[in-house]
């Protein structure tokens, strides 16, 4: 923001520059806080089958000093909820220079074209921001969907990773037979390669079982009625194979199998539950720090949400120089701090060169072979991306209501990790000591891993409808 810049007590020393959207929103609160005008601004964001979230909101009157970052503050929170909550329509209700930006950034060819595009493929229409009067905003209607947790009966629980796939037999909560297969989903184009992997797996666990009453899915992307919308899992198949092949896979799984009631849920959100079912705990946010950030959350009543909850395009730097995400083309979002691409930004500020020619999960490997020997030049990345993590979860905390953080993933496995964690602690403390008394950061204890993604995965049917 131009007006409001306070400095981090906690700067990242690989990337000075960072300026933490937390404390920059901030900052921009208390100076409104002291005004004695305030302009009302409303923002929905309507999805499927009456799905609405409505977030209510001040800023600055109309002046010459403050517009500027009136719409950098409302844009950045609209790009938030379009990716934490998910929707195809924004209806924004506030002044009309904010409402005429935000039309032109989230249009075809604008400057949120990625944005517009994703959501217009995911939903099956088009995109659109609405501009109305204040009183014309709808209220919030967030249907829940209640997920997980059912565990009688003969189930089959199956995890589609991008370099494994595993199943699970589960009979009445306990896992009887289990088992990885090393697959290439990410770099096959025929569909029917997918299908039959799928396919093996599931009837393998169904073999050793006298009937299946239900098959629960978890994987990476966007799922919607249990299609699929949008998955990495299947991001080189053409998209004509994609509409006539890959949409409905799981149903023409579950229908080779004798058409048994299906539940297919996002990776991250599986997750989630399968720590709130560990750690018999809710308001749960796992972050999983791999390729990407995936991201889950578990509801204060045990709910999995449906939200999107991609945070990996949500922003968390306001800083102009921020690094920009190759893919979505904006600047300073999730995947650029809590991925591997986050070791490979900062790995050269601090004097680690990285063979060009390696993978990016070989990249990774070489920063973490350096922290399990103690190099203080790999153990300012991890603190760097524990600053990054700190501050983030503050922002984080506006969109959800959290307990415990559960981390995951390559990132925060090992030394590395254990750095990266305890950074991010000292910066909720000394920065935001409300979410620190509050907000408990773990990772996957041993009775997590006996549960397992796959046996919380089966759990996702719910027989009694």
């Amino acid at each position: 923001m131009k007006s409001f810049k306070r400095i981090p007590k906690f700067i990242p020393e690989l990337d000075p520059g960072f300026m933490p959207i937390s404390l920059q929103n901030r900052e921009y609160r208390e100076a409104l806080a002291l005004e004695d005008e305030k302009v009302d601004v409303k923002v929905a964001i309507v999805g499927p089958k009456g799905f609405v979230s409505t977030t209510k909101l001040q800023i600055f009157p109309d002046s010459a000093d403050k517009n500027e970052d009136n719409i950098q503050y409302v844009e950045r929170l609209v790009k938030s909820l379009i990716w934490v909550k998910g929707g195809y329509k924004v209806i924004f209700a506030g002044p009309n220079y904010i409402g005429q930006h935000l039309k032109m950034a989230y249009t075809i060819g604008g400057e949120r074209d990625f944005d517009v595009v994703f959501m217009r493929d995911v939903y099956d229409r088009e995109f659109e921001i609405e501009i109305t009067d204040y009183d014309n905003v709808p209220e919030s209607n967030e249907q829940v969907k209640k997920l997980g947790r059912n565990l009688e009966g003969y189930r089959i629980g199956f995890d589609a990773g991008g370099s494994d796939r595993k199943v699970s037999a589960v009979v009445d909560g306990e896992a009887i037979y289990s088992e990885e297969v090393v697959w290439h989903p990410k770099i096959t184009k025929d569909p029917e390669y997918h299908y039959q992997g799928i396919l093996d797996s599931v009837k393998r666990a169904a073999e050793k079982m006298p009937r299946v009453d239900a098959i629960g899915i978890s994987a990476a992307g966007i799922y919607i009625d249990n299609q699929v919308r949008a998955a990495s899992l299947f991001r080189v198949i053409p998209k004509e194979d994609f509409e006539k092949r890959v949409k409905n896979i799981f149903y023409d799984v579950a229908a080779n199998i004798g058409d048994v009631p299906i539940e297919v849920a996002n990776d991250g959100d599986v997750t989630a539950l399968a720590g709130a079912m560990s750690f018999q705990e809710n308001c749960i946010l796992g972050i999983a720090m791999g390729t990407s950030e995936a991201v889950g959350y578990v509801d204060k009543n045990g709910n999995i949400t449906g939200w999107l909850n991609e945070l990996a395009f949500v922003p968390v730097d306001y800083s102009e120089n921020a690094i920009m995400d190759e893919w979505s083309l904006d600047r300073g979002v999730g995947v650029s701090y809590f991925s591997q691409d986050a070791v490979i930004k900062l790995s050269p500020n601090a004097g680690i060169d990285l063979d060009e020619n390696l993978s990016p999960a070989d990249k990774l490997k070489v920063v973490q072979n350096l922290m399990e020997k103690n190099d203080e030049r790999a153990k300012k990345v991890y603190e760097n991306i524990g600053i990054y993590l700190g501050y983030s979860l503050a922002y984080y905390s506006d969109f959800y209501d959290i307990n415990k953080v559960l981390l995951l993933g390559r990132v925060v496995s090992g030394k590395g990790g254990d750095i990266l964690i305890e950074k991010a602690n000292e910066v909720l403390k000394v920065e935001f000591r409300e979410l620190y008394d509050k907000i408990e950061l773990i990772t996957p204890d041993e009775k997590m891993k006996r549960v397992g993604q796959s046996i919380a995965a089966a759990s996702l049917p719910n027989l009694s409808k």
